[in-house]
């Protein structure tokens, strides 16, 4: 039947999610490979392409879509293939008797030129055994060897339905070595401890992948934070007595170092993230193995508590300081500013204060030029009406043209005063009509 109502578009691929990260039910005896490629969060095309090849070379069905992961049978190998958000695990499963659990593991079964063309980075790599409940129970000694005389870590596992050791250290096969005892397991209880104490060894190298960059991230900003204090003497210093060094000089180092210290975080910040990330997953992942103690041992829990622990808490102090240190930097940066901005403010001042000291000065001038010109126009124009009045006089006519030039002075003064004003307003008005 089909329902008569309308689907959300995400209904069914969230759905599919809670099923996302399933498990393989185990029969012991079983032995595992397991293999984690590191390819980055845009690997998906080339890490889908390498698991068809493999499909292929075993005649398995390929399928139109890959989703987050994939199961298939590849003769009687169990392929269990998982996409993550940075590596991709390809785990093979082999159900059988064996007689050592750590010779010939399943990956030799599988083509070599394959193996040898795995997109990504191998990040983990793990050669995991069974032993069913009938098997001859193996002394500690034998298990002690068996992981090359090295200290183990083991635990009763599933609530004591079984037991786990490891080294967890690389062998000389560049492989790490599980050794599970299935006591009372069902299939599905098997296949969920298996899933679970691989994700532990992958989470767990992801969990560290900060700490390199966390170390070499920490002596730069060892660097910044005493460059930034010496900034920060600079400005106290020439805030308090009259230093030759400007104030744009020092906001040009101060701006450069807060870029180097952005550049550090932008470098880090999402490394530091997915540490503390896969680090609660190893975390989830250690209380579902439900440990119980073996005398003389420590649980995987303790020993992984003591290592990651102290290596995640280095990447949260790393990542605390360079968000302090860029606070830091923009409160000293924001304070240089509005030094500057000040500063600014009091030339604009000065500035504009010389300038009303200019204008008055130069309007005495022009006043004082005005003056000088209504003197120089009305001696030429009392100099023209004497001219004029001598060339009467020449005539004949009866005038005096000292006495006529005594009296037309002050008409010609006045005449004068009056065009400059007029020209003046004329020229004023001419402005405000421009504003």
């Amino acid at each position: 039947m089909k329902l008569p109502f309308k689907e959300h578009a995400l209904r069914r691929a969230l759905n599919g999610e809670l099923h996302a990260r399933t498990f393989e039910p185990t029969q012991a005896p079983a032995r595992v490979s397991h293999l984690a490629f590191l390819c980055g969060e845009r690997g998906s095309g080339i890490n889908t392409r390498h698991l068809h090849r493999l499909l292929e070379h075993f005649g398995a069905p390929i399928p139109e879509q890959v989703g987050q992961y994939h199961v298939a049978n590849l003769g009687d190998i169990r392929l269990h293939w998982e996409r993550h958000t940075e590596f991709v695990t390809y785990t093979f499963t082999h159900c059988g008797p064996f007689t050592h659990p750590f010779d010939h593991p399943v990956i030799e079964r599988l083509p070599s030129n394959w193996l040898e063309n795995s997109p990504g980075e191998l990040i983990a790599a793990v050669t995991l055994a069974m032993d069913s409940a009938d098997m001859p129970e193996r002394s500690l000694d034998e298990i002690s060897g068996l992981f090359g005389g090295n200290i183990l870590i083991g635990s009763e596992v599933v609530g004591g339905k079984g037991r786990a050791w490891s080294d967890l250290r690389i062998h000389s096969d560049g492989f790490a070595r599980i050794l599970l005892r299935n006591d009372n397991l069902t299939d599905a209880q098997a296949g969920r401890l298996i899933k679970r104490i691989l994700e532990v060894n992958a989470y767990r190298a992801m969990s560290l992948m900060g700490l390199p960059m966390a170390r070499k991230a920490s002596r730069s900003l060892g660097t910044a934070d005493r460059r930034l204090a010496e900034l920060a003497a600079r400005m106290t210093e020439q805030n308090s007595h009259n230093s030759g060094e400007t104030q744009g000089e020092l906001l040009a180092d101060l701006t450069h170092l807060a870029s180097q210290i952005e550049a550090v975080a932008a470098q880090t910040t999402y490394r530091f993230e997915a540490s503390r990330a896969y680090y609660r997953v190893v975390q989830q992942r250690l209380q579902q193995l439900r440990q119980q103690r073996i005398e003389g041992l420590q649980t995987f829990t303790e020993f992984l508590e003591a290592r990651l622990a102290p290596a995640v808490a280095t990447c949260e102090s790393v990542g605390d300081r360079q968000r302090g240190l860029a606070e830091r930097a923009a409160r000293l940066t924001a304070l240089l500013r509005a030094r500057v901005e000040v500063s600014l403010q009091a030339q604009n001042r000065n500035l504009l204060e010389s300038m009303d000291r200019r204008a008055s000065l130069q309007l005495r001038l022009q006043d004082t030029v005005e003056g000088l010109s209504v003197i120089a126009i009305s001696y030429y124009g009392v100099g023209l009406v004497g001219y004029a009045l001598k060339g009467l006089e020449s005539q004949g006519v009866p005038i005096s043209p000292a006495l006529g030039m005594g009296l037309a002075t002050p008409l010609v003064v006045f005449s004068a005063w009056m065009f400059l004003q007029r020209v003046k307003r004329r020229i004023l008005g001419d402005e405000k009509s421009e504003h």
